[in-house]
């Protein structure tokens, strides 16, 4: 059961005016400065605004779990991912990420839109749907590799602040607290809100790109002209960039988040919207990465941290540069802090059928906010140790490579079934297109695992 923002919740006393459409429905105006008007939401999709104000509130508004989701993806890992592509082949694997960004919104569409039109996260809708045993193991494996995750997060916070001159002993249990209370103590609406703001410092790449003097009709070329090396080690950067870009906890968190949100079908194209544009703009800022480092280290070889890249740009693209890396480090490690823990106690509270929202009480929600403090406590604790991260990552990657084509699976089945979502079902067309990303993903994250396991061993 979740539980809608009273700020957002359709009033049941007001009617549908004699001139309006039937499918109109009415909000209670928000008593906030900068609103002009009263905001009518026609399908789902807001319809405004006079003044400036105005016009930003109703960009946050549609901004949501889409955007905090696909954000989420560019964490410490990730970025050391796509810091390391830059730095090993320089541009090279910009057309890739195109197909990536595809791939990404379909999938972020798709769980939104499960989300929305059925008032249930997918863990929840796997449940009765498929066999609970299978779903069990999933859900196993995925609160298993995010706790590896949510490890890496704390990790790279710790390694960010370093760069900035400041302890990761003293800044790891700060930032453990501060995630910690903001979900404890917080509503969903507010918590949206901080996990919003935490996503603009992404910006920081972008700017960091352009410090880094591109050759801009090298980057122009190779975002449209496939320009791929036929090799072992630019194959396996390319599966890394699609399992770090696509991965089952942001599909889990953007349909729970929605359902916290108190989403309904009404909310679906607005939800669309922020699935998309989520999407684009994380995918964006994952690309200006790989421009960044492909100016400034490109050739250099590969890159074990997110870290190690801030530290490499210095010399060649200044200190400022630097400086925006740990920025952005900082920014993404403590978004994906929270909703890394946030999707495992989702996808599990919605398996086992118990309440699950930011917006309850501890008393009321015990085990969903109790898995995800028992994560943050968890990971905080890990980071602060010598664990060897490496060891750790390789086997999250295993962990993702097991789930991510189960998830994926079941997140095309069930927006392919009309039981499910009606009308709302994939067409034939969207159908086509997503399989194709879905069994292509799918395949990639094999391929992964496997290399992933034989190297583990020491083979290949």
């Amino acid at each position: 059961m979740s539980t809608r923002d009273p700020e957002m919740s359709t009033d049941p006393e007001m009617g549908t005016a004699e001139d309006e459409p039937a499918n109109l429905t009415l909000r209670p105006p928000r008593a906030r400065e900068g609103l002009t008007s009263l905001i009518r939401v026609r399908a789902g999709g807001v319809r405004l605004i006079r003044s400036r104000k105005g016009r930003i509130w109703m960009i946050l508004a549609i901004a949501g779990p889409g955007v905090v989701a696909a954000n989420a993806g560019n964490d410490a890992a990730g970025i050391a991912t796509y810091a390391s592509a830059g730095s090993q082949f320089v541009y090279r694997t910009l057309f890739f990420m195109v197909l990536v960004t595809f791939a990404l919104v379909l999938v972020q569409e798709m769980a939104v839109r499960l989300g929305t039109h059925t008032g249930k996260g997918l863990a929840a809708l796997i449940r009765e749907q498929f066999s609970l045993r299978l779903t069990g193991v999933a859900l196993v494996c995925v609160l298993l590799a995010n706790t590896g995750l949510v490890v890496s997060e704390f990790a790279g916070i710790g390694a960010a602040f370093e760069l900035l001159g400041v302890s990761r002993y003293v800044i790891i249990p700060i930032s453990a607290v501060a995630i910690w209370a903001l979900v404890l103590f917080g509503s969903y609406r507010y918590a949206e809100r901080i996990f919003l703001l935490l996503s603009l410092a992404f910006l920081a790449y972008p700017i960091a790109a352009v410090l880094g003097h591109p050759n801009w009709a090298k980057v122009g070329t190779d975002l449209v002209i496939p320009n791929f090396l036929y090799t072992k080690g630019f194959l396996l950067l390319g599966v890394a960039l699609i399992g770090t870009t696509v991965s089952p906890y942001m599909q889990l968190y953007a349909a729970a988040g929605v359902v916290d949100k108190g989403a309904d079908k009404a909310d679906y194209p607005r939800a669309r919207i922020d699935a998309i544009s989520g999407a684009l703009f994380a995918c964006v800022v994952s690309i200006t990465i790989i421009i960044a480092t492909g100016a400034a280290i490109g050739g250099k070889g590969p890159l074990t941290s997110a870290k190690e890249a801030a530290e490499a740009l210095r010399p060649v693209a200044g200190p400022a540069a630097e400086v925006l890396f740990a920025l952005g480090l900082i920014g993404a490690s403590a978004l994906a802090g929270a909703v890394v823990p946030l999707s495992s106690a989702y996808a599990i509270s919605e398996a086992v059928g118990v309440e699950r929202s930011v917006s309850r009480r501890f008393t009321e929600a015990r085990l969903f906010l109790g898995l995800f403090t028992v994560q943050v406590i968890v990971g905080a604790a890990l980071a602060l140790t010598p664990i060897n991260l490496i060891t750790l990552l390789i086997g999250t990657q295993v962990l993702q490579g097991i789930v991510t084509p189960v998830i994926l699976a079941y997140i095309l089945i069930l927006t392919n079934r009309r039981s499910v979502l009606g009308s709302a079902a994939n067409g034939p067309t969207f159908r086509v297109a997503a399989t194709l990303c879905v069994v292509a993903i799918s395949a990639m994250s094999v391929l992964l695992l496997g290399f992933t396991v034989l190297g583990f061993f020491g083979i290949g």
